[in-house]
């Protein structure tokens, strides 16, 4: 009787036995082993020294010396931490942020408070006490393994019983053989187990690396509050250099723009002036003539820089949020050259300055679809949902966008992404190729 095995399923239990075959063979699999062997060989170090610290500043208190002891002993937690990130860096890839540099007081006091109160180093201290039941666990869990696959494929060429009988699987094996007639027969059991057990030790092993990576994320990287800190630093630099890049966009308009047709403004209603004074009763038509064009240069080129300064003034606080951000965005929509169904839905006003940002990147993303996206209809929706605002924009067009940040290739939606992180809020895209395109941009409300 034949069994008939769906064509889908098939080609799933193919790819299972691919990646389960060719993974001993990858040198992912020897890095995080060779990654745990040195990692436990630094914690065996660190239980010792720190061990050694802890006690001894713990025995010598009574005659403050312990203290200082115990100073110490944090700032070698420090450091041991700082190799532990550097190990994983180079072993595994896991770039770990460093935590807040060592910063102390002034003066001797200062470096033992500021040594006793380093949290950075504190955190290191209780990785490594954590990470010794986890490298117990490992050694159980998945070095045994490893030992077992190794020793029982060696067992035919070394003669000896092919196994260690320690670790999760350590009776598999069996008790070992030295010889007689059937010999052949047991090393070629304990061979096919080894070659199994050789497929399953890199996965057991990656089971322990990965609740390593997650200890380490969690205890040798910045705490919560630093990252905090650094990520609302990083927020604050790009807004102040987005809002120093617009003073000179604002300042460069002005110089050659605007300024210049207010010069030439000038010298036309200086030539104009002259002209009058030196025209009498008797002037020719054709003077007349002249000094009319003159005037009416002057007044177009007036026109002009009222509307540039117009225009200014719109890229600074755009007169439509003056109102309220429903109208300014149904403003927009009614100037995109590609038509917007416009569905907003506020029960409280938004803040000045959230209005303005949600009001900048539905532009930005109006301006996209109209330029990039060739698409023949796109929506707009503003809507609160408790404390959030959420801007969604979409457009049936190609598709394929994506935030770019190399150089000159750089897109708008990179300046919308750093505007929206200034504030907390968070910006996504889905726009596969060949469309829709949905970008999703969520505000504080009250940020």
């Amino acid at each position: 009787m034949l069994i008939r095995i769906p064509q889908e399923q098939a080609r799933q239990l193919r790819r299972a036995l691919e990646l389960v075959g060719r993974e001993p063979f990858r040198r992912r699999s020897w890095a995080e082993l060779g990654f745990f062997l040195a990692s436990s060989a630094l914690t065996l170090a660190a239980l010792v020294v720190l061990g050694a610290f802890g006690l001894a500043g713990v025995g010598l208190t009574v005659v403050l010396v312990g203290v200082l002891v115990l100073a110490g002993g944090l700032r070698v937690g420090r450091g041991l931490g700082r190799w532990q990130r550097a190990l994983a860096r180079q072993a595994l890839g896991e770039d770990l942020a460093e935590p807040e540099p060592f910063s102390p007081r002034p003066g001797f006091f200062g470096w033992l408070r500021a040594s006793l109160g380093d949290r950075a180093a504190w955190r290191a201290v209780i990785y490594f006490v954590a990470k010794v039941p986890l490298t117990i666990f490992g050694i159980w869990f998945a070095l045994s393994v490893w030992v077992e696959a190794l020793l029982a494929l060696a067992s035919p060429l070394t003669g000896g019983p092919g196994g260690t009988r320690f670790g999760v699987l350590g009776r598999t094996l069996g008790p070992g053989h030295s010889g007689g007639p059937g010999w052949l027969v047991n090393h070629g059991r304990v061979f096919a187990v080894g070659a199994v057990l050789f497929f399953v030790a890199p996965w057991t092993m990656r089971a322990v690396v990965a609740l390593d990576r997650g200890l380490m994320r969690l205890l040798l990287g910045p705490d919560a509050a630093t990252s905090r800190v650094r990520t609302l630093e990083e927020s604050r630099s790009k807004t102040l250099d987005a809002a120093t890049e617009t003073l000179r966009r604002i300042e460069r308009n002005l110089h050659d723009g605007t300024q210049a047709q207010l010069v030439a403004l000038a010298m036309r209603l200086g030539q104009a002036k002259e002209k009058l004074d030196q025209l009498d009763d008797s002037a020719p038509p054709g003077d007349l003539s002249a000094l009319r064009r003159l005037v009416d240069d002057a007044h177009r080129g007036a026109k002009e820089a009222i509307t540039d300064l117009r225009d200014l003034a719109r890229g600074i606080h755009p007169p439509a949020l003056d109102t309220g951000l429903e109208n300014a965005l149904a403003t927009l929509a009614a100037r995109s050259p590609v038509p917007t169904a416009v569905t907003v839905s506020l029960p409280s006003r938004p803040t000045r300055s959230i209005e303005a940002i949600g009001y900048f990147c539905a532009a930005e993303l109006l301006a996209n679809v109209a330029q990039h996206a060739h698409a023949s209809r796109a929506s707009l929706s503003c809507a609160q949902h408790g404390p959030w605002l959420r801007i969604v924009v979409r457009d049936d067009g190609r598709g394929g966008a994506t935030v770019c940040r190399l150089g000159s290739s750089s897109s708008g939606l990179a300046g919308l992404a750093d505007r929206v992180a200034a504030v907390d809020g968070h910006l996504s895209i889905g726009s596969p190729p060949g469309g829709p395109t949905v970008v999703t941009i969520d505000l504080p409300a009250r940020g």
